[in-house]
């Protein structure tokens, strides 16, 4: 399908553009940092610093992602992906929490990239939407984070 003249496309929005820009430079941060667990370390160390700096309802959420997904699935490594925080595999990313301010949504999101064991049929859902942190959402969450890494 072309795009005609008549399209209304204005290129990325400017929360795209930087989640892009933050990206770039956590590569080149990645890159310069020197033993694996200097890495490790330091990308656990961003992790929670960008955490800290969410608004409050977002923070509450990711702090709880956070230790839901490092208590079930302790072989993920912890990283910041376009300055979201995200937990990876061998250098891959499995899942994600894409805080609501981030793109100026009204939920955060849970999601799960194509290395999560989610497969159900030929259909299955990847990304959540989170609202609030209930005993039964966190009871949700440790079972797909745990079932992602099966």
């Amino acid at each position: 399908m072309s795009r005609t003249k008549t399209s209304n496309y204005e290129g990325f929005t400017a929360e795209e553009r930087a989640a892009m820009k933050e990206h770039a430079q956590e590569v080149k941060k990645a890159a310069r940092r020197s033993s694996r667990a200097d890495k490790a370390a330091e990308a656990l160390k961003d992790l929670l610093a960008k955490i800290a700096t969410m608004p409050e309802a977002d923070r509450a959420i990711a702090e709880r992602v956070h230790a839901l997904v490092t208590a079930n699935a302790p072989m993920l490594a912890p990283k910041l992906w376009y300055g979201m925080p995200a937990y990876a595999r061998d250098g891959k990313v499995v899942c994600f929490l894409q805080n609501a301010d981030k793109f100026k949504t009204r939920y955060s999101t849970l999601g799960f990239n194509d290395l999560a064991a989610l497969d159900d049929g030929a259909m299955w859902p990847t990304h959540f939407a989170l609202t609030e942190m209930t005993t039964e959402v966190e009871e949700r969450i440790a079972t797909l984070v745990r079932r992602a890494v099966s």
